[in-house]
């Protein structure tokens, strides 16, 4: 079963979407504390850390929507009707975040609005990210084969409440990758603030954690029915280590390992949605083997995708290695 086209292709899109959120992530995080800087000079430093990589970050989001389009017609028309409203928002507050981005260097006069135009489209696109998740996780009413509910059906207070999560785990990527990447008064204030910030998060993904089990049946069995719990049981373990890591990293003035053990929480609240959702791509009702498209279609697409995702890796992993290390406040990207 696992090597049909239809699961390879998932496993593709979750791939995308996973690098997605680890990448861009932190960046949106950035731009979440943005009005936490304390001048001008602060606020360049800030931006010069992800100017060369933030726009190729969103390449995998870009990747992921359209693989969705692509390989699984019938989930991406299901799942778009049920959150128009916060995807469109979504994508409006990344174009204002990114001209926010980029006008602010040019434009003196014009700086706090696109300083405010950069936080708040951030903010608000990490928010409509996590509320499209939890809309997703808590279900999407179908019938046949069309979306069935209606039009604020996204909205309720689990999704709000993943949206708040989100929020306060992309904040602790942007503090821990500001540990990463500067010094002096900056990175201390990064470092006490990601404590906090690591606290809210996993007060957050304990919350979400224990509600979902409850939304439907296939959840709840997927992790209290034995001998399946066994080895759903090794992802809050994980999580465990993750936040001491987190924790001791921080407390020990260590620069990369916090970064890292605040990915590894996404990794693997991520792989603990996979297990809740699997084999199904829009619960309760779509699997992933009913919403693919036809085998001759997706042979195809396999071959593109073999060739695509390799130089899209090849690319984004040369920048990384480019523009390593700490950022000088004297110089610059911009």
């Amino acid at each position: 079963m696992i090597f049909e086209l239809s699961f390879i292709f998932a496993g593709i899109i979750a791939f995308s979407v996973l690098t997605y959120v680890v990448l861009d992530g932190f960046d949106l995080g950035l731009g979440i504390l943005f009005p936490l800087a304390r001048d001008h000079k602060e606020r360049g430093v800030m931006m010069n850390s992800v100017a060369p990589v933030w726009d190729g970050n969103e390449t995998w989001l870009v990747l992921g929507g359209g693989g969705l389009f692509a390989v699984f017609p019938l989930a991406y028309a299901v799942v778009m009707p049920a959150l128009y409203m916060p995807i469109i928002v979504m994508l409006l507050a990344l174009v204002f975040r990114g001209v926010g981005f980029e006008y602010r260097w040019r434009s003196e006069r014009w700086r706090p609005f696109w300083d405010m135009a950069f936080f708040g489209g951030s903010l608000v696109a990490t928010l409509m990210q996590g509320i499209s998740l939890g809309a997703l996780v808590q279900g999407i009413q179908v019938e046949g084969r069309a979306y069935a509910g209606g039009w604020w059906d996204w909205l309720s207070p689990f999704s709000i409440g993943t949206g708040i999560a989100l929020v306060l785990g992309y904040g602790l990527l942007g503090a821990t990758w500001l540990v990463m990447k500067t010094e002096g008064p900056l990175q201390a204030r990064m470092r006490g603030l990601a404590i906090w910030l690591g606290i809210g998060t996993l007060l957050a993904i304990g919350a979400v954690s224990l509600a979902t089990p409850f939304l439907h049946p296939q959840y709840l069995s997927r992790w209290f029915t034995f001998p399946a719990a066994w080895y759903s049981a090794a992802v809050p373990l994980l999580l465990l280590i993750a936040a001491f890591l987190l924790f001791t990293g921080l407390r020990r003035g260590k620069d990369i390992q916090p970064f890292l053990a605040a990915q590894s929480l996404f990794v693997l609240s991520f792989i603990g949605i996979g297990i809740s959702f699997y084999p199904y791509i829009v619960p309760p009702d779509l699997t992933i083997a009913a919403a693919a498209a036809p085998d001759e279609s997706l042979r195809f697409i396999l071959v593109g995708t073999v060739i695509l995702v390799p130089i899209i890796l090849g690319y984004t992993a040369y920048a990384y290695w480019v523009f390593r290390g700490k950022v000088d406040p004297n110089e610059g990207y911009h």
